[in-house]
């Protein structure tokens, strides 16, 4: 009986430190969730005035002239290098999969999206570690444009974004973001916009150099905010299993603690008949003494 409870007290011990983890760990997660949703509203702000900057080259100069061709295809997927996020990766790889449908060279952020995409047996070309906080996501995405630059001197003229984006509470959901090429509609769309102001800007630079300049900003502002989108996502659904495996850990616990109490009643109990049961058998050999 005394192993018993000493085993059932530790076992009480070690789940308690385990909930003490994983309450650390959510909270983290909800931290990390709330920065990087943050980064990606910011981030809105400067998309803005990109995109207002295109549509002034554009009303000024007038639609690029755009040459379009048939080439090689890549994509960038964004996943996670940790776990404890459920099937954020396996959901990931699975929708992209099915989405390229075909050869592509494939960039990958995150280890374990690399080890999801190649037990499907898709090739991975190059592995980015995921940015481990909001002021690395700018170097890694600047590692992307470069990468993506060296695809487009090999002939790669189509490049495709997937990552995962939260959904409120819920759980994310995989998207697809068509990065390369812009279309001539996507031009013609910011030319349309409404100009804040009563007169056009004016600028020094050659139309088509500002315009390249605007097009690499706007493809940084894509990626970062595909970064930081799938960042939150993924400590959403780290949130979320954290929040279950607390709930799990309570319910052991419990259960711990009330066999703990049975079993330590039944040794009181036991400990108190053997005293009644003394107690007895010295009356019973006082009274026999006494009889003699």
């Amino acid at each position: 009986m005394a192993q018993t409870l000493e085993t059932l007290q530790r076992a009480i011990e070690l789940s308690t430190r385990l909930a003490d983890i994983v309450r650390t760990m959510k909270v983290l997660a909800a931290v990390s969730i709330h920065q990087y949703e943050q980064a990606a509203a910011a981030l809105s702000h400067y998309a803005h005035t990109v995109e207002l900057g295109l549509s002034g080259v554009i009303r000024r100069g007038g639609l690029p002239r755009l040459r379009y061709r048939e080439g090689k295809r890549a994509a960038v997927v964004f996943g996670s290098d940790q776990g404890l996020c459920g099937r954020f990766n396996e959901n990931l790889v699975a929708f992209a999969e099915a989405a390229l449908a075909g050869e592509a060279r494939i960039l990958v952020v995150g280890a374990r999206a690399e080890s999801a995409l190649e037990a499907r047996g898709v090739a991975v070309e190059e592995c980015f570690f995921v940015p481990g906080s909001v002021a690395a996501i700018t170097a890694t995405v600047r590692q992307i444009l470069e990468k993506i630059e060296s695809w487009r001197q090999e002939g790669v003229t189509t490049v495709d974004l997937f990552h995962q984006r939260p959904h409120g509470r819920g759980r994310p959901a995989p998207v697809q973001l068509r990065l390369l090429p812009l279309e001539e509609s996507f031009f013609r769309h910011l030319g349309r916009h409404p100009w804040p102001g009563r007169s056009l800007p004016a600028f020094s630079a050659p139309g088509p150099v500002l315009l390249g300049a605007l097009v690499r900003q706007y493809l940084f502002v894509s990626l970062y905010r595909a970064c930081a989108e799938s960042l939150a996502a993924e400590h959403g659904l780290r949130l979320l299993a954290m929040q279950q495996a607390e709930r799990n850990i309570r319910q052991h616990l419990e259960r711990l603690q009330s066999v703990y109490q049975q079993q330590r009643q039944e040794q009181i109990t036991a400990e108190l008949l053997e005293v009644a049961a003394g107690f007895e058998a010295l009356l019973q050999t006082e009274k026999t003494n006494a009889d003699t």
